[in-house]
Formats: C-alpha cells, structure tokens, sequence
C-alpha cells in the first residue's frame, strides 16, 4: 500500500523546529522530503542539527557519545527524510539547489522574510526552474507588511500574538508556555497550506507561494478569549479567575466563567507515590458523579448530607479536598484512574512526558510511540501520526537521517555530479564545511555506495 503523497518530492530549507516539523509530516504521508544541510558551527544550528559543542545543548540518550548525528529531537524531527549537504552561498551549492527545485513539487523555509531571495532563490526564480512548484514559506510575520522584515521564534510568536498574556493566574505575570507551542503548531499550518496548494495544483496545474504568517497563525488560537471579549466584555485576566484546578476558588463569587460549568470536587489529588507526577484530577460535574464518588470511597462518615449538593460542596470545599486527599493518597494513579473512571466519576492521572511514552495505555494501543532504526541511535521509540488510515497507512518506519546520508544517491545520482567532483567538494567548502572534519561515513560512501 502506497503512503498518500507518494511520487512528491520536496526540497527542505527549513531549521529549528517549525519548518522542520512542517516536513516531517509531509515526510510522513509519503513525500521524498530532501533536507538541504551545511553543518557549520559558525551558523549555529541552521539545519536543526546540533553542530557547535555547547554544555547542555541537543538531547542526546545516555550512553551515546555526543556528536551532530546523535540528538534524539533532531531524529523525531526529521524522520522518515533524506539528506544532502551543499553550501548555497557557493556558486556550486547554488546550482545543485536550482538542479534540486527543478525535480521537485514543494519548496519549505521558514526563515525570515528575504533570505531565500537573497541567495536568488525567490519565488519568481523558482518558477523558472519549475513552472508549478509550490513555495512555503513560514515567517514570523509572513513575507508582506511593515514587519515582514522581523525575526521571530516560537515564543516570541506566542508573546506578540496574544498567547503568552492568556496565561497565568490573577494578580501575577502571564506564565507563557513551557514548550513553543507555536513551533509544533505553526508546522502543522504549514503542511495545511502545502498540502492545499497541491490540491489546487491537481485542479489547475499551477504552482504558488503559500505565504505563511506564524503570529497569524498564533493569533487564530485566540478563539475563547476573543469570544468572552466581544459577547461578555470581559478581559483575559479578570478578577475571580481562579488560579489552580477548582472551578471556583474559595471566598471567590459562585460565577461560571468561560472555563466550564462550576464544580465540586474539581481538583487534583496527591496519589500513592509521592512523586512530581503522581497526581489524579477528580471532577464530579453533577450530584449524581458525587454520590458515585462517595460509593468509590466507601461511603465515608464524613461525606454527610452536607456535601450533597453543590452550593454544600463549595461551602467545605477545604475539608471535603482534605479528606478526599487522605483517601487518594493510597492508590496509584493509574490504578485510581481507572477505578474511578468505572465508577462513573470524571477522572485522568496527571502524566510527564515519560508516562505518555512508556505508560498511557491509550497511546500504547494505539501505537502513537513505536521505536524505530537509527544508525547512531540505534532502536528509538519515535512519534507517530495522531491518524489511523485504513487505505494508506503512515507508519514511522526510518529515523531522521545522519548528515548527508545520502549525498551519493543525491548529488550523483540525481544532480549529475561525479563521484570525483564530490571527493572535491567535500574539501573546498562547497558539499561540506572546511571548519569540520568530513565524516569518515561520508568517504565511505564516495568508495562503496551505488547510485541509485
């Protein structure tokens, strides 16, 4: 069974994380996806790649010596890709980059406004080269208006769309995010727009420029608030907004807000354990979920005619969470999740990244983790896709590529170069850099691989 973009093929500029991961799930659903790359320590990271050795940088699992081919973010990243390694700001480089746009379908940046125009790769010379080739590119601010030209990473995306204020709690500095969120997100608009730009180039046969703006894309996620703004006039940060899980925060006035309905139990509990993570969330939405909760506990002495209606809960809110604690903190969480899940009460064990990978057994059963090959890493548990398709499957079956993995098939294979022109490129500057010693796989390669 064929993958449903298979027979496309797109040349990836891309670097940090956004565009990146707008390739990898093209890469995914079937894409040749080529990583263009130049791994010089002089330009930091611009494949993504961690190239300069900074104490703390990259991810590499313990026990595997630290190198460009060993970050374990850089291989769920770039999964399911090939690489190529050329410097385009040489006349060679640049030529075998136009050799490339032309055998392609998509074109992916997502660096700032300008810099593929300035290595004379706009989107004009690009049609050139391929008539209908689509270019994406994913900009902080997108290619037009007064601030196309500004830099932006995920977070400064989130501060300037608006998501990073929304945070937090009343009374205190927005929170932000711990992860840059608009980095995953700003990828997936931007295989969106890929893959409507091909649909509109089955129908017409043209190509275009998707012109993606990341704080555009941000600001689209600002639905609730916008919302509780113009219909309710009320502000992202308003008094009574209650900090913590409860719906309502003691001493603060019964009012719904636009979080939910208000609730009693509507918390998170400390289970057997006692570490960071070893908590359950526990909601009873109705009277009825209470009186579920009570049976699950035993119907406990405490648990009198008082709490058995909400404005009752809220008024002991304290002592029922007190002895709701004492009773959770014996089980485990997942045990307790489940309990009371069968039971007919709202709840979900809180879970670290590590227990989404190695324990949730929704994602376990659905196979969203499955180790795949590496040749540094070795066997790797790797993100899949959130879809299950039953016509066109899309498994994770290859890890990201070691730099210029396929450089031979590429260069030679593809482009038209000589295994000798490679030998030379490899020593002046121009399919590697001079500042790094060449890989001894890439020698290798020059001596043993086939052209395919």
């Amino acid at each position: 069974m064929t993958r449903p973009l298979e027979g496309l093929r797109v040349v990836d500029f891309t670097w940090v994380r956004a565009g990146p991961w707008a390739a990898r799930w093209l890469a995914l659903l079937g894409a040749d996806v080529i990583k263009v790359e130049w791994p010089d320590p002089a330009i930091g990271g611009s494949t993504g790649r961690v190239v300069r050795d900074v104490p703390g940088m990259g991810s590499t699992p313990d026990g595997i010596p630290r190198s460009m081919n060993s970050d374990g973010h850089f291989n769920d990243m770039h999964a399911m890709k090939r690489s190529v390694t050329m410097n385009l700001r040489s006349p060679l480089g640049l030529d075998l980059a136009k050799k490339l746009i032309s055998q392609a379908d998509i074109v992916i940046e997502n660096f700032s406004a300008g810099v593929l125009k300035s290595w004379g790769l706009s989107f004009p010379e690009m049609q050139a080269l391929k008539p209908d080739i689509i270019y994406v590119s994913m900009a902080g601010y997108g290619h037009t208006g007064p601030r196309a030209h500004f830099q932006t990473m995920g977070p400064s995306v989130q501060a300037l769309s608006g998501l990073t204020y929304i945070s937090g709690v009343p009374d205190k500095p927005p929170a932000g995010w711990g992860w840059s969120y608009m980095d995953d997100t700003g990828g997936m608009y931007g295989a969106i727009g890929a893959m409507t730009a091909l649909q509109h180039r089955t129908r017409t046969g043209e190509g275009q420029h998707v012109d993606l703006s990341q704080v555009a894309a941000a600001m689209t996620l600002l639905g609730p608030a916008l919302i509780d703004l113009t219909v309710n006039g009320r502000g992202s940060r308003r008094e009574g907004f209650p900090p913590g899980d409860r719906s309502v925060w003691p001493g603060t006035p019964k009012v719904n807000n636009y979080r939910g309905p208000i609730c009693a139990p509507h918390n998170s509990y400390r289970a057997l354990g006692g570490g960071h993570n070893d908590w359950v969330a526990i909601v009873c939405q109705t009277d009825a979920q209470w009186q579920k909760l009570k049976q699950a506990m035993g119907n406990p002495a405490w648990a009198d005619a008082r709490f058995d209606t909400l404005d009752g809960r809220l008024d002991h809110q304290e002592e029922m969470d007190e002895h709701i604690q004492a009773w959770a903190e014996h089980t485990e969480k997942y045990a307790l999740t489940d309990m009371l899940q069968t039971a007919g009460v709202p709840a979900m064990a809180v879970q670290s990244s590590e227990d989404r990978v190695e324990h949730d057994p929704q994602l376990r059963a659905r196979g969203m983790y499955e180790e795949a090959s590496h040749p540094i890493l070795g066997s790797w548990p790797i993100q899949h896709a959130p879809w299950q398709m039953s016509k066109t499957p899309t498994p994770v079956d290859r890890g990201a590529p070691i730099c210029g993995e396929h450089n031979i098939e590429i260069l030679c294979g593809m482009l038209g170069l000589t295994r000798d022109e490679v030998r030379e490129g490899y020593a002046n500057n121009t399919l590697w850099p001079k500042s790094v010693p060449v890989e001894p796989y890439l020698i290798e390669a020059l001596e043993t691989e086939k052209v395919g």
